[in-house]
């Protein structure tokens, strides 16, 4: 028997294709088959048992090989210049310039959404919800149903009107109740309007004066039992569906009237921004189940390991903690050389578009880290703020899921980028989605121009709010004569169709000397520093250098100044003038390798021992900082670090 002809027979026997089989030649010693017979050469038996063990090694191997994941398009042309200007671009998904309103013809209301759920998943799970140290309780898709158009049917026999113009103020924590409300509303027409208690009484006020509102407090019992159901009376796409409030730096928060065509068209592709209502909302229109975690914010943790996720949307912020945590767990050198060099194959592996969680690594390093979310985790998306690309590479490499970056804003109704599946690179969101067109333009104060693929990001498509509610003024600010939505962020165009979130149009102040400072971006570079868990930045146009406010992370702040010779409490420590200077040259030098320009590094810190939160007044409900109240609250620190400075 010929040499060829045995491994065209073990080709067959294992089902390798003409290209597995020529790698499996490529692998085995160069041999002259033309001639070659078995009984040409004298083979021991035990000799032949082991070429035959590695001939099928080898084809196991070729079989069961991780696949690279197939991008739906060239990840080197993401986007498309549209007419032929490359400061404005839409996806490379599209086949012309007409972007997608509808991706489901049967689907183009939020009450859609729900009805499609419900005819995939039927009787099965919707919302769940658990007591401590219980498993989760679910209610199907039927019960939810029935539910929402028994109390749709309360708030018409209360006086509710069936129409886009009534607004159902919702004011309850996420959890079923207050998804059943919402969806009550959608059922007769009604408008949906998110309320909650970290708004501040102020804004509070200011919204109720904004028009006569029907409240459901779901917080307390459900609605009284009715017998009757009014007749249903769904909405069309043109009609409002939602009034979000949202969380911003002054009393009066600007409020985004959404309708359901933009709602719609958000959940077709399943691109739920951090806001749960847009998650939600998403996810029931392909009939997945949605979790809810039991309220109190440090029992969170056991709630995903019980729920065990699938898909998990979540802030940069809670990102970083993962990571700093993920390091600072790992205290021996052994530990930790071990640690990085798994990262390194796992990121080598998804450098060829190969996502897994079951590699050696994982088994060996990665698990625990992967069992702390449940195990069960296939994708994440983070979105709300820039985020790291070391973290990200970093996180991609050790939970094994596919994790995706968006950018948005509310008035587009979440996103308008996100990164295409296969593109694991870091350090941009994205390229538009087929619902966007996104330009960028001059903003010659800041020496950005849309000539240079760099500029202002604007918004333009079905997805972009019409206005703000009874705000002609901040509408105007926001859209322009043509649609586009101006968002304040800074963009550029990467060569592959990307977009790379750089700068910050609004929050910007300039020096004394006449510099101009984005704020948000030295933050961004601050946060990558391993003892710093928030950061707040602060300029005056009276002074030439930057002050910075800092809470350093209580998780690795006393380990990590414990290895410089600082001992004492977390209290203690920041407290201490000597430690202060070490974490103030750690920045420095953070900044430098990140590029910061010497004026925009911060000449003196503060290190303050309380977190940022939404209970103290100092972050939004979205975690984004209060910059004016920060700046109120630390008015003394700031001056007298200027008053040093000077001497």
């Amino acid at each position: 028997m010929h040499f060829q002809e045995w491994l065209r027979s073990l080709r067959s026997s294992v089902g390798l294709k003409a290209p597995e089989s020529d790698d499996l030649r490529s692998l085995l010693p160069s041999l002259p088959l033309s001639n070659f017979s078995l009984s040409s050469f004298s083979l021991s038996p035990s000799s032949l048992l082991g070429l035959g063990a590695l001939a099928s090694l080898t084809a196991y191997y070729l079989v069961t090989r991780p696949r690279p994941m197939r991008p739906p398009c060239d990840l080197q042309a993401q986007s498309v210049a549209v007419n032929g200007e490359p400061s404005c671009r839409r996806s490379a998904l599209l086949e012309d310039d007409s972007l997608l309103e509808f991706y489901y013809q049967d689907t183009r209301t939020a009450y859609d959404m729900f009805q499609r759920g419900l005819r995939i998943a039927g009787s099965g799970p919707c919302l769940g919800y658990r007591k401590p140290g219980q498993p989760y309780q679910w209610i199907s898709y039927t019960e939810v149903a029935e539910q929402a158009q028994v109390l749709g049917s309360g708030l018409l026999a209360k006086g509710c009107q069936p129409n886009p113009n009534q607004f159902v103020g919702i004011f309850a924590q996420n959890r079923p109740e207050w998804i059943i409300s919402e969806l009550a509303c959608y059922t007769y027409s009604m408008a949906v309007v998110p309320l909650y208690e970290t708004l501040g009484l102020e804004a509070m006020v200011h919204i109720l004066n904004l028009g006569e509102y029907t409240f459901r407090y779901v917080e307390e019992a459900c609605c009284h039992i009715l017998i009757f159901y009014c007749l249903l009376q769904p909405p069309q796409p043109q009609d409002l569906a939602v009034v979000c409030f949202t969380s911003g730096t002054t009393e009066k928060c600007p409020s985004v009237p959404t309708n359901n065509l933009s709602l719609r068209h958000r959940c077709s592709f399943l691109i739920p921004k951090l806001n749960t209502f847009v998650s939600q909302v998403s996810m029931f229109c392909h009939g997945a189940r949605v979790g809810f975690y039991q309220g109190d914010i440090s029992l969170l943790m056991d709630d995903i390991k019980t729920l065990k996720p699938t898909f998990f949307p979540v802030v940069p912020r809670l990102l970083n903690r993962i990571y700093d945590k993920i390091l600072g767990s790992v205290t021996s050198p052994l530990r930790r050389a071990l640690l990085h060099y798994a990262v390194r194959r796992k990121q080598a592996e998804l450098s060829s578009g190969v996502v897994r969680n079951n590699s050696l690594w994982d088994k060996l390093v990665f698990n625990r880290i992967q069992a702390n979310l449940g195990g069960n985790l296939r994708f994440a998306l983070t979105a709300s703020a820039p985020i790291s690309p070391t973290v990200l590479s970093f996180l991609r490499a050790t939970l094994g899921c596919l994790i995706f970056e968006g950018y948005g804003q509310t008035e587009c109704t979440a996103g308008c980028t996100f990164s295409m599946p296969g593109d694991w690179s870091a350090g941009h969101v994205g390229a538009p989605l087929p619902c966007a067109m996104v330009k960028v333009v001059d903003i010659p104060d800041m020496n950005y121009y849309a000539k240079n693929g760099e500029g202002e990001i604007c918004i333009q498509g079905p997805s972009v709010f019409r206005g703000y509610l009874k705000d002609p003024e901040r509408t105007a600010e926001a859209l322009d004569s043509d649609g586009w939505l101006h968002s304040g962020d800074v963009g550029q165009w990467l060569p592959n169709g990307t977009l790379r979130i750089i700068d910050r149009k609004k929050h910007i102040f300039k020096l004394s000397q006449g510099e101009y400072i984005a704020p948000e971006k030295i933050e961004n570079v601050y946060m990558r520093c391993v003892p710093v868990l928030q950061v707040f930045v602060h300029g005056d146009s009276l002074q030439v250098r930057c002050m910075c406010i800092i809470v350093p992370d209580p998780e690795v702040f006393v380990d990590w100044a414990k290895e410089r010779g600082f001992v004492g409490s977390y209290e203690e420590l920041c407290q201490n003038p000597d430690l202060k200077i070490a974490v103030l040259e750690d920045m420095k030098s953070v900044g430098k390798e990140a590029g910061l320009k010497s004026f925009e590094q911060v000449k003196d810190i503060y290190l303050h021992s309380e977190t940022f939160s939404i209970a103290n007044g100092l972050l939004t409900p979205t975690l984004k900082s209060r910059r004016a109240d920060i700046r109120r609250v630390f008015q003394e620190q700031i001056s007298n670090m200027y008053r040093k400075t000077a001497i």
